[in-house]
Formats: C-alpha cells, sequence, structure tokens
C-alpha cells in the first residue's frame, strides 16, 4: 500500500463516519445518507487498502436481537493517518460525522 492514499470526498466521509463510531453499513447508510450501492462497494475498496478492517458479530447476538449478522469496521492505523490527510484536503470533513458513538 502506498503512502499517500487519494481518498474521493466520499471515501473520505465513510473513513470519518467509520472514526466517529459508526461501525456497520446500514449505522454508516443513515449518519451520512449515501444509498448502500456507494456505502458497501467504498467499504470494500477500503478494507482491501487497508485502512479499515472488519469483523463479523457473533451469530447468536444477532438472533437474539431477530437481525442479520452485522460486519463491524474499524480504522486501521493506516486508516487514522489517511483521514487525517484527507481531513486537510476536504476540510468540511472537520465538522461532520461527529464523534457520540461507539
Amino acid at each position: 500500500m502506498s503512502d499517500e492514499v487519494k481518498l474521493s470526498h466520499t471515501a473520505a466521509l465513510i473513513l470519518k463516519t467509520v472514526q466517529a463510531g459508526y461501525c456497520y453499513g446500514f449505522d454508516i447508510m443513515e449518519a451520512t445518507g449515501l444509498p448502500s450501492g456507494t456505502v458497501y462497494p467504498a467499504l470494500r475498496r477500503l478494507e482491501q487498502a487497508e485502512l479499515i478492517q472488519s469483523k463479523w458479530e457473533k451469530e447468536n447476538k444477532a438472533l437474539a436481537e431477530q437481525r442479520p449478522a452485522r460486519k463491524y469496521y474499524k480504522l486501521t492505523r493506516p486508516g487514522e493517518h489517511t483521514l487525517a490527510k484527507a481531513v486537510e484536503r476536504f476540510p468540511l470533513l472537520q465538522h461532520m460525522a461527529k464523534p457520540g458513538r461507539g
């Protein structure tokens, strides 16, 4: 992976949202207003770039809550570094996806 990963505004927004504690796909969609056709492919690309990592929740927890299992995402160290650079490039991100979850 290159040290200088250039993110689109959308990818940077998704990283910022994950950093703020919105950690599964539908939660990210609700927080950003982005559609699933944008969020899920972006999450796959960000994971392939090693900027986020994912982990499936335990099946019994999902069953207890009568819903499908969720795949939870979190930023990696390279993801944190790349997001910091993206916030410099897209200053409006500083004011979006405020922490308060997680």
